[in-house]
């Protein structure tokens, strides 16, 4: 093959609307790029697992990867468990180069997305001044997560919204419901949560259900395949490519 392959690989999840949302994801990006090769592989709960996918690439005569996390931050996944399969399989497969491209936030193209999806959900370009916003993310163990997470909000209160708060669905404080709960206390008349999630399933359940409990206005939908998603997906895919030849990072 003369291009490389784009294999995306996300978590995986018991919740069957993760693997749909994924693969209509990689569906779109296959849209957006006709000719390009684009596998999806999951790290658990769901199949193919990444090992298998890359095994059937190399067979089929695969000598370029570019993999790609779909993580919106760097934290455990993305720093530990991706790397160390890819290893395993550039060990196991000495024939394949393969790549591990960045993780997919910080970005514009989230942001956009984001505002799509609260678009979506009926907040009007003049409702905004007045809306309080709540970035409800996973959450991770990792501060280097959480700080990124929290200086995207920092970036979203200059576009408009009287005020953004950071909030996280696990490992991290402080959850949605407080989050809609303190902007209720500041005054703010109109609240709204957009998770910062790529798709269903327990911790964006678990979002929504901590908006409606604290009576948020407005629940956006989940970041899905959006377009703006595969356009930065595609991004990504680019900057990973290197020439012929060049070293490897691990």
């Amino acid at each position: 093959m003369t291009h490389p392959t784009l294999l995306v690989i996300a978590h995986g999840s018991r919740d069957p609307r993760h693997a749909a949302t994924v693969h209509a994801l990689t569906e779109r990006v296959r849209a957006e790029r006709p000719g390009l090769r684009v596998e999806t592989a999951f790290l658990e709960f769901n199949a193919p697992s990444v090992p298998r996918v890359l095994e059937r690439l190399a067979a089929q005569g695969a000598d370029e990867v570019v993999a790609l996390p779909l993580l919106l931050t760097r934290a455990f996944h993305a720093k530990t468990d991706i790397p160390s399969v890819l290893r395993e399989a550039r060990t196991r497969l000495p024939g394949l180069r393969v790549r591990q491209a960045d993780v997919l936030g910080p970005s514009p193209l989230l942001d956009a997305t984001l505002e799509r999806r609260l678009r979506e959900a009926g907040v009007r370009p003049g409702d905004v001044p007045r809306t309080g916003l709540v970035l409800a993310a996973a959450g991770s163990s990792d501060p280097e997560a959480i700080a990124v997470i929290a200086e995207i909000a920092r970036e979203l209160r200059h576009t408009g919204w009287c005020a953004v708060r950071p909030a996280f669905a696990s490992a991290s404080l402080p959850r949605t419901e407080d989050a809609v709960r303190a902007l209720r206390a500041e005054g703010v008349d109109r609240v709204a949560v957009a998770p910062y999630v790529i798709a269903p399933g327990r911790l964006p359940d678990r979002i929504a259900a901590g908006a409606e409990a604290a009576g948020a206005d407005v629940v956006a939908d989940v970041l899905g395949p959006a377009p703006e998603l595969a356009r930065l997906l595609l991004d990504r895919f680019d900057e990973a490519r290197v020439p012929v030849g060049a070293p490897l990072s691990a």
